[in-house]
């Protein structure tokens, strides 16, 4: 029983980990390793759950996708894309300064653990490789895997989250996560 409810709390911060939020966020991943990291990343023997987990998890993809972003300039090959990058960066700093002012003023104490799992991490370390339409092509494959995912979690935690605070602020994102998956679409195709 107690892996299945480590599971399945991997399985939320994963999900959300995967978009990078764009004022609102989210990362890229969903494997048995990553699975294995992100219960390895939560706290010692008791994993998090709702808010908390839905936290750790918009933070960590807000970090993927400032860090995936703020490679575009010296290893993109279009200027469209860098200037997506650009407003990646702008967006997901935003939505981290949003959620550190939600957490800290949770009465529960929600505290904010932005570690990357072992894909985000991994996508990461393979985008550092590349240079010009190769980069291109894996950040618009991450962009568009993370949004996607992150659409998926945001409309569960606004539906059933466990904090109004935070369902406020994922209702608010929505848009602004459905406009970066659009985006990133359209960028893609026109390559």
């Amino acid at each position: 029983m107690r892996l299945s409810v480590l599971l399945l709390s991997a399985a939320l911060p994963l999900a959300i980990g995967a978009c990078g939020q764009s004022d609102t966020a989210p990362s890229v991943a969903n494997d048995a390793a990553s699975s294995e990291a992100a219960i390895a990343n939560n706290s010692a023997s008791v994993p998090a759950s709702g808010a908390q987990a839905f936290v750790n998890a918009a933070a960590a993809s807000d970090r993927f996708e400032i860090e995936t972003s703020k490679l575009a300039p010296g290893s993109a090959a279009s200027n469209a894309l860098m200037a997506y990058a650009r407003e990646m960066v702008a967006a997901h700093t935003a939505s981290s300064a949003k959620l550190k002012a939600i957490a800290g003023k949770d009465p529960v104490g929600i505290t904010i653990d932005d570690t990357l799992n072992t894909s985000q991490n991994a996508t990461l370390e393979d985008m550092k490789t590349k240079k010009g339409y190769l980069f291109d092509a894996a950040y618009l494959a991450a962009q568009v895997h993370a949004h996607e995912q992150a659409l998926t979690e945001l409309k569960a935690y606004a539906a059933s989250g466990d904090n109004a605070e935070l369902k406020a602020f994922v209702e608010g994102l929505l848009p602004t996560v459905t406009g970066h998956l659009e985006q990133a679409k359209a960028l893609s195709q026109a390559k």
